[in-house]
């Protein structure tokens, strides 16, 4: 069975049907789903969700958001985590980290929280997953700053193969989605190919990050055609990483599987049949 490391499932873009995207993922070998916080403003769906379905969940504030993030946040982010500290679904710090390629958000700003969580994930004993977009070398130097050894994963990775080897000596696996599937990603095809097989998470960013076979053009947007992606798409997504691997798609299954278990610890309790978790109305 396929994990998804890295699907939010919260989206708006999937209200209407999300129970039949849940669905469709399972009837497709998707047994394990990771549901990333975006703010403060989603902390409650994304457990209620994870609760609902049986999968995991993470909590943070992710770098687009961190404009109108206050102190507060941080402040309900450290007591969310100290309240669900016993829920096993909580898998995670997360989505953080720093986006240097939207122009419009604040660099500064950015730091501070994202190193603030980094803090937090400390103290609470979590991996991270992170949000790398142009950032790489910034985020590595937020992780050795804080001496950080719980790890996790580097999201959607699109940088250097010095940069991957920098996270992987960190403790963190990387994730690969759909941007592996277009024949023209040649440096993330490259990554996913010669990276050793211990570093890969698979994942789908869903609705975001379509795979080729999902993926329309600007124009074709524009006239109302859809390039929802959906966590189903992931067994599809990981037989184009088998074949850049030439693993059969068992092994690239049972490698990522081993891989996410490893990253993120709590989904290997969860695998195992860990004690039924707290309903989402537990303070406990």
């Amino acid at each position: 069975m396929w994990i998804d490391t890295h699907c939010h499932l919260d989206a708006a873009e999937f209200d209407a049907d999300r129970a039949a995207v849940v669905a469709r993922a399972r009837a497709a070998g998707v047994s394990q789903v990771v549901i990333p916080a975006v703010s403060a403003s989603n902390f409650e769906v994304v457990r209620t969700l994870a609760h609902e379905h049986g999968f995991a969940y993470a909590l943070g504030i992710h770098p687009l958001y961190v404009m109108s993030a206050t102190d507060e946040d941080l402040t309900q982010l450290d007591q969310a985590l100290t309240t669900y500290r016993d829920d096993p679904r909580l898998v995670a710090i997360g989505e953080i980290g720093l986006d240097f390629f939207v122009k419009s958000l604040d660099a500064e700003r950015q730091q501070q929280i994202y190193l603030a969580q980094l803090k937090l994930a400390k103290r609470h004993q979590l991996p991270v997953i992170l949000h790398v977009r142009r950032s790489a070398d910034q985020l590595l130097g937020g992780l050795r700053r804080v001496g950080l050894t719980t790890g996790g994963i580097a999201h959607a990775f699109n940088g250097s193969q010095q940069q991957a080897q920098a996270f992987i000596d960190l403790g963190f696996r990387l994730g690969f989605g759909g941007t592996l599937t277009f024949e023209r990603s040649l440096q993330i095809r490259r990554l996913a190919a010669e990276l050793p097989p211990e570093a890969l998470v698979t994942e789908t960013d869903a609705p975001d990050i379509p795979p080729q076979w999902l993926y329309k053009t600007a124009d074709e947007r524009a006239h109302g055609a859809s390039a929802r992606n959906e966590p189903g798409e992931l067994p599809r997504i990981g037989a184009s990483l088998a074949a850049l691997r030439g693993w059969t798609l068992e092994e690239a299954q049972a490698v990522t599987r081993r891989n996410a278990h490893a990253a993120l610890p709590r989904l290997a309790a969860l695998a195992e049949g860990a004690p039924a978790a707290p309903s989402p109305s537990s303070t406990s």
